[in-house]
């Protein structure tokens, strides 16, 4: 049996350093100090005068929702791996054996920063930082939303019209807290239609797949030059895409083109973004009982090339996130996409941001007649 060497963990470290720490690279390229007073502000942390035991740091346990949301973790989940990791606890600031945080203290954070509205605070903080280091929001912008589900609830035909009606759970399911407490009043079920619409030759659609989905809806909108996430907006599953367009608009981008799929296109969202000096790349729709006209049809090709890059990006956060709201409620849930976005910004910045094109704002769809 082989002595321990009173350095194993300090060696163990370095060689987690050498290996390439993820954790390491997150911490140097995000300046986290930064977000301390937004944190305390939020958190409404007191100057410890009345005593008690002292609070977790508030840098120290953001980072703890960030690598949290970065891996899709229960509270409970999350309290055990940041006992089992040494490279969270570094990145933390925890020591091995001292104090940690449970799963109470890390819902109970998560909810005083979503109550007092800090997260949205910490998103625009963010963005200046990215400004600062020159990642302004330039070749304008691209829109578009994804469903990420929720767990289905079992009501009712009363339950449902009572819900679409207004009420709040504890009205709907009086006398019956800890039933109300555990009822999502705020998502809805939708229908996803799958997979590129295809024509017969005569111009009917082929039938598509229709999926159920029960739970909210993700906007967006990213900066076409380095994709970042400059606006966000969270909805139930049944909202209409276009309705949200104004609420996810980033007015700072140096560029006016806004390009989104069909879901957009409506007269008054073709007027407002007339008013506001924007030039529509939104996708035009087929015409009722004709077939796609070919100019249309090109025009809308080279506009995807572009705007998929939007697609690449709920890519990341379903792939590598697992998005699924366990939460209860839109607050909630929109401080769990918040969340989302945030790390999608920070994971972004980590990695080597290439040029966008040759030209960012020389369009290749532009070519193209619309």
């Amino acid at each position: 049996m082989q002595p321990r060497s009173l350095f194993s963990l300090a060696e163990h470290l370095d060689r987690l350093s050498k290996d390439g720490d993820p954790l390491e690279v997150l911490a140097q390229t995000v300046e986290f100090e930064r977000f301390r007073p937004l944190l305390t502000r939020g958190l409404g942390y007191s100057d410890g005068a009345k005593g008690g035991r002292p609070a977790f740091d508030p840098v120290a346990m953001f980072k703890v929702l960030v690598v949290q949301a970065q891996h899709n973790l229960s509270d409970a989940r999350m309290e055990f791996m940041i006992r089992d990791r040494l490279s969270w606890m570094r990145f933390f600031g925890f020591d091995l054996g001292g104090s940690m945080p449970d799963e109470n203290t890390i819902r109970h954070y998560r909810n005083r920063l979503t109550e007092s509205g800090a997260l949205d605070a910490l998103m625009h903080a963010f963005e200046q930082q990215l400004r600062e280091a020159g990642y302004l929001a330039m070749g304008g912008q691209i829109v578009d939303a994804s469903l990420v589900p929720a767990p289905k609830q079992r009501n009712t035909q009363e339950e449902k019209a009572a819900i679409k009606a207004g009420k709040s759970a504890k009205q709907i399911w009086r006398g019956k807290p800890g039933k109300a407490h555990q009822k999502d009043v705020d998502a809805r079920w939708t229908i996803k239609i799958g997979g590129k619409i295809r024509y017969r030759p005569d111009g009917t659609p082929l039938p598509q797949i229709a999926t159920p989905v029960f739970g909210y809806k993700s906007h967006i909108s990213i900066d076409r030059r380095f994709g970042f996430i400059r606006k966000a907006a969270v909805t139930s599953a049944a909202d209409s895409d276009g309705r949200q367009l104004r609420r996810v608009i980033d007015t700072s981008n140096t560029a006016g083109d806004v390009w989104a799929d069909s879901a957009y296109r409506s007269q008054k969202n073709e007027a407002w973004l007339t008013r506001n000096m924007l030039k529509s790349r939104i996708h035009r729709r087929k015409p009722k009982g004709k077939p796609m006209p070919e100019r249309t049809a090109r025009a809308n090709a080279a506009k995807s090339a572009v705007r998929a890059r939007v697609e690449h990006v709920f890519a990341h956060q379903k792939n590598r996130y697992g998005l699924f709201i366990r939460t209860i409620g839109l607050a909630r849930a929109q401080a769990k996409l918040t969340l989302a976005n945030l790390v999608y910004n920070f994971d972004r910045l980590t990695r080597p941001i290439h040029e966008a094109t040759a030209s960012c704002c020389s369009d290749g769809d532009v070519a193209v007649p619309d």
